[in-house]
């Protein structure tokens, strides 16, 4: 099976939206569960009188214990059409920061919303942050619908109000599924309960949705990890950069910079476990050998000649704050980008967003969980796209330097500023 049949999901909403129930009863009922994990449920019935397929994801004693997700819970499951990697994610207010590490690198957002409430304030703030995280693909399930009679004016109340909340996110696809998972309906099978209903079920959905568009194939980024030149005298001519081809393809003979240097070179061989391919495309792990003896090491970026990403030390970006300690201007930090660590500096904060109105309000410091704008001076230049542009090389995280916690997660902005010295 190929790395494209791969899927990877997230479920966000509001507290007791059934996002752990519908992942737990997706896996019992197509039976992708392992056989002591059934014995566990069973035994749970028996004594309990009912299944609680949430337990299957929420594994912390507390989880259990106030029947809520905390932490990020990943499961790994496959049908014989695709494979699956799921994040289910928490949905209190005080726990988005771990939402957003489950739906950092997600194709597709399981967004849950009770029947009974309708669109509410978490369903806003998570949309957002999906929206926010470049999120292809949104899939709203509409949940318990069991409990409003399987009414599908209700349904189309909820849909309504979520494309009006949509027009102020940027979102490429929104689907509507409405379901119980409780008890299973439109869950793997189509319910006979909602007939006015003619799409296709969860499971359906998941198998069949497109995301072979959704990585960047336009824009060539080959961050490097590491250089390869083996010690044996077998191999004393062997020179090659290692490392995970971000976005686009490279194939021999293209004229390419190494950046931050801005070398120019042609590449002259691509091999992968020993073997010389001719074309290196995402997410392939590969070594690249060049034509030329240029210096380049862990950090820069091989690029095409005739597309060049940005490069700079003044950053403009979108952060979540993920720390408790609020974010401090002028505060050195470590920024993580692509293969690349430097030091940085916050020298601005533009605003904040609120999650009820959207809207922007001006601030002196983003506490734990908040989103806002920031402008960065680092120690050395990224090399970046814009991450609506390319999630890969878009993406970053903020390090305190001091307790080496992770503190923030990032997606750059392209500006309008570059670098005096990088010029092409």
């Amino acid at each position: 099976m190929s790395e494209m049949d791969l899927l990877r999901f997230n479920t966000c909403g509001s507290v007791d939206d059934g996002k752990s129930t519908l992942i737990g009863r997706l896996l019992y009922d197509s039976k992708m569960l392992f056989d002591d994990q059934l014995e566990k449920m069973e035994n749970a019935r028996l004594i309990g009188g009912e299944m609680n397929y949430a337990d299957m994801l929420d594994g912390l004693k507390e989880e259990r214990e106030q029947g809520i997700t905390i932490d990020v819970a990943y499961r790994y499951f496959a049908t014989p059409k695709r494979k699956f990697i799921v994040a289910d994610t928490p949905g209190h207010i005080q726990y988005t920061r771990n939402m957003v590490t489950g739906a950092s690198t997600a194709n597709l957002s399981l967004i849950l919303i009770d029947a009974r409430k309708g669109v509410i304030e978490q369903t806003r703030r998570h949309s957002y942050i999906a929206s926010l995280l470049g999120i292809p693909h949104i899939c709203v399930c509409i949940n318990k619908m069991d409990l409003v009679d399987f009414s599908e004016d209700v349904y189309n109340e909820i849909v309504q109000a979520y494309e009006e909340l949509s027009k102020n996110l940027d979102i490429k696809q929104i689907s509507y599924i409405p379901l119980s998972a409780l008890n299973g309906d439109n869950v793997v099978e189509k319910s006979e309960n909602m007939p006015w209903y003619d799409g296709p079920a969860v499971l359906d959905f998941l198998e069949t949705v497109h995301i072979a568009n959704d990585r960047n194939l336009d824009n060539p980024r080959f961050p490097v990890q590491y250089v390869i030149r083996p010690r044996s005298d077998e191999y004393h001519d062997y020179r090659a950069f290692a490392g995970q081809v971000a976005s686009g393809t490279f194939k021999v003979g293209d004229e390419v910079f190494i950046l931050p240097s801005i070398k120019k070179s042609i590449i002259s061989k691509i091999d992968l476990l020993e073997k010389d391919i001719p074309v290196a495309f995402p997410p392939m792990s590969c070594n690249i050998h060049l034509k030329d003896e240029i210096e380049c090491s862990r950090g820069m970026m091989i690029v095409p000649v005739d597309d060049v990403p940005q490069m700079s030390q003044e950053l403009e970006a979108m952060v979540c704050w993920m720390h408790d300690t609020p974010l401090q201007k002028n505060k050195k930090y470590i920024i993580k980008h692509t293969t690349n660590s430097t030091r940085c500096m916050v020298r601005e904060l533009e605003y904040k967003i609120n999650i009820e109105t959207l809207e922007q309000e001006e601030v002196t410091s983003l506490e734990l969980n908040e989103i806002g704008k920031i402008k960065i001076y680092t120690q050395a230049p990224l090399i970046f796209d814009d991450y609506r542009k390319n999630r890969q090389t878009g993406g970053f995280i903020i390090v305190d330097e001091a307790t080496n916690a992770t503190v923030a997660a990032g997606m750059l902005r392209e500006s309008d500023h570059k670098d005096e010295e990088y010029v092409i």
